[in-house]
């Protein structure tokens, strides 16, 4: 079976996007070394990696291509506005592509579209849109236990705020009900104390005796003439 052709879209995988440009930018150079000897061409080629590192390949001084570069540039300038607009063209083409390509993955993703893709590639879908309703339920997992946290912690300040209101309450109450004590004690005292004395200054207790004694002393006082008057 021949090669399968191809995407020309960007790598999403990390690994596999640096493994891509190591090969690549290596046969690059290698077909440009072959230009420069095969057509007797000055070729100068840069290349940026996309962490920044520069690798070039020049089949001359760089520095003079360079030089060469802006000069043909300055004496050419509608040729050089001509390729300035193909190149926009082939950037708009390619971001074109590239979208088109965007949209095709979003509706096979919405379940749509689906009738142009082989078995094989169906089946890279599903494992895909498995891999990434499982990272949507891991994400709301994540999410529901973080507001669970929450909520107890939550719950263990409102009980503890519970408790310290009522120790206040106990203790507010425990006060009250000892006040209320000391008075009952103070005006029972102020009562037994304006019982036990007179409003003259004498003994109350003394003048109750007194006047619980009197009626018997009255019988006892009594003429025994009148109580044998009394019997006849």
């Amino acid at each position: 079976m021949g090669r399968g052709k191809i995407v020309i879209q960007k790598i999403d995988n990390i690994t596999s996007r640096q493994v891509t440009f190591s090969k690549r930018r290596n046969g690059l150079i290698k077909k440009a070394k072959e230009l420069s000897i095969l057509c007797d061409a000055e070729v100068g080629l840069i290349v940026f990696s996309s962490t920044d590192k520069l690798y070039e390949f020049s089949s001359t001084s760089m520095n003079s291509l360079l030089e060469r570069y802006d000069t043909s540039k300055e004496e050419n300038p509608l040729m050089n506005a001509s390729t300035e607009a193909k190149f926009w063209k082939r950037e708009a083409a390619t971001l074109r592509h590239q979208f088109q390509n965007l949209q095709e993955g979003y509706w096979q993703m919405m379940g749509q579209e689906l009738c142009s893709l082989s078995a094989n590639e169906l089946q890279n879908l599903e494992n895909q849109l498995e891999l990434s309703l499982r990272g949507v339920h891991m994400q709301k997992d994540q999410l529901l236990t973080d507001e669970i946290r929450k909520l107890n912690q939550k719950r263990n300040l409102l009980r503890q705020e519970n408790m310290e209101l009522f120790n206040k309450e106990h203790h507010t109450r425990q006060e009250n009900l000892d006040l209320l004590r000391k008075i009952n004690e103070a005006r029972d005292a102020n009562e037994t104390d304006r019982m036990s004395h007179s409003p003259n200054g004498f003994n109350l207790e003394e003048d109750i005796k007194v006047q619980l004694s009197q009626p018997q002393q009255q019988n006892c006082d009594t003429p025994r003439g009148e109580k044998a008057t009394t019997l006849r």
